[in-house]
């Protein structure tokens, strides 16, 4: 048993080291020190500046600026979609080259990264509810509760005025909580907000201020990466010939006609439809199915009657189910690279899953294991049966009658689970609702698609449950 235990906990070791080597460049490419496939970090959900158009496309003021560098520059761009939380973790992981998301230019940030010129410049605007009379300026905000993304500029602007900062995701939660009441006013940029009101029917906010501060808009680069020449000749270029204005005035002069919620809806169904099938769903089941196999494992491990094989399994749970999952996805993802182990996103996210299953389901697969009479056993040993044939033939098949209606749990929390698994670029169906709501800000619609799809997955999987219940106990006795 010891070696099959010892050997079993190797396997899984070797499938957390499996890494996919990161991507070397040649720096004397004819793309001027660039990558001929330039990587750039955008959200995807922050209208206007990035977000998918009702086909589906990745579009923007900053994707569009990017494209035009791109093709100045004679380098492919590609896009990597990432939260804005996530997003300087990503560029340091090397994830991608550049963050092309409306990055504030500050002393900070310079010191910390390569920041090109301005591509675009603006300020800050204070948005109040409409039916809001006692916040008229930037000045009275002092005591109030501001809703702002903690690593955002406008975050510290709104706290040298003296507001109490509530941090949310992004522009579209600050919105959302200001116009419920949580909060007393945002601060954020003129563009995005002016955008907001144009393309939203009845918004409920009014601007009552503007910032003093101008706020410059530039791409982020990696400390040393040598990108900046190179950019910054190619934001000069498109000023000079007059590629930005025409881009700024398709973006924030033309008016946008916004979607019916019906039309929302209709136009996505499939698109979410289809990122829970091909990745929700997936994800799912390879993590649940290794996940088994890591608990099986664990579970006798931790039944050893040796102290080193059962202290590993005691830890691994306890390091398992003391952490959120959301840590372990972020450790495997963004903390690994710095030790040279790059993942890519699917991967790494069945990884995390697998790992935490194991975690949960061990207990369980031990508990039932060790509800059976030891008698069992000693009936098993009395025939001949050794210690794989017992647990084969005569302890697994009637544990799994015990363990069906915990592990259906575990495999029901799971699906839900999967959602967190946006925070590390995969697109399932929670990000796809994001995607499909940001141009609109008509996420309640969208989210209550979603909320249905995994209403129906957990639905179809309780109704699988009862069936093996119903098999597994056909043939006990009353």
């Amino acid at each position: 048993m010891k070696r099959t235990v010892v050997a079993a906990l190797t396997a899984i070791l070797a499938l957390v080291m499996v890494a996919a080597p990161a991507t070397a460049y040649d720096k004397s490419s004819p793309a001027a020190g660039l990558p001929p496939v330039l990587k750039v970090g955008t959200e995807g959900v922050y209208s206007p500046f990035s977000y998918h158009d009702p086909s589906g496309k990745l579009t923007g003021f900053d994707i569009d600026v990017m494209n035009a560098i791109g093709k100045k520059l004679g380098v492919q761009v590609q896009y990597v979609e990432t939260p804005w939380d996530s997003m300087f973790a990503a560029l340091g992981a090397q994830r991608f080259d550049v963050v092309a998301n409306e990055v504030t230019f500050n002393d900070e940030r310079n010191g910390l990264y390569d920041l090109s010129d301005p591509y675009v410049e603006t300020t800050g605007v204070v948005v109040v509810a409409d039916d809001n009379s006692t916040i008229k300026s930037l000045a009275d905000l002092k005591g109030k509760k501001t809703a702002e993304n903690l690593t955002s500029n406008w975050s510290e602007v709104a706290k040298g005025a003296g507001a109490t900062i509530v941090g949310v995701d992004g522009m579209t939660e600050a919105l959302a909580n200001l116009r419920q009441g949580r909060v007393d006013a945002l601060v954020n940029d003129k563009l995005a907000i002016q955008n907001y009101l144009a393309t939203t029917k009845n918004p409920g906010v009014k601007v009552v201020a503007q910032t003093d501060d101008v706020s410059r808009s530039v791409l982020a680069a990696r400390k040393g990466s040598g990108y900046l020449p190179q950019l910054n000749s190619a934001i000069a270029a498109l000023k000079a010939d007059g590629t930005l204005t025409s881009i700024y005035d398709k973006y924030f002069t033309a008016k946008v006609a916004a979607p019916t919620t019906w039309e929302l809806v209709r136009n996505n169904a499939w698109p979410m439809l289809r990122a829970t099938i091909t990745n929700t769903i997936p994800l799912t089941i390879i993590s649940f199915a290794i996940g088994l196999v890591i608990a099986l494992v664990v579970g006798l491990a931790r039944m050893s009657s040796q102290p080193v094989v059962t202290g590993l399994a005691r830890l691994y749970i306890s390091v398992i189910r003391g952490t959120p999952l959301l840590v372990q996805l972020f450790i495997i993802f963004y903390a690994l690279p710095q030790l040279g182990i790059k993942i890519n996103p699917f991967p790494a996210a069945i990884i995390a899953f697998s790992l935490n299953v194991g975690g949960y389901a061990a207990e369980i697969i031990r508990s039932a294991v060790q509800s059976l009479p030891r008698g069992q056993w000693e009936a098993a040993s009395t025939i001949g049966m050794n210690y794989a044939t017992t647990l084969r033939r005569v302890i697994l098949p009637q544990a799994a009658r015990t363990a069906v209606p915990p592990l259906s749990n575990t495999l029901i929390s799971l699906v839900k689970d999967t959602s967190l698994a946006s925070t590390i670029l995969v697109v399932e169906l929670l990000r796809q609702a994001q995607i499909a709501a940001a141009p609109t800000f008509q996420f309640f619609a969208m989210y209550g698609v979603a909320a249905l799809y995994y209403w129906v997955i957990c639905l179809a999987l309780s109704a699988v449950q009862s069936r093996t219940e119903t098999r597994l106990n056909r043939f006990v006795a009353a």
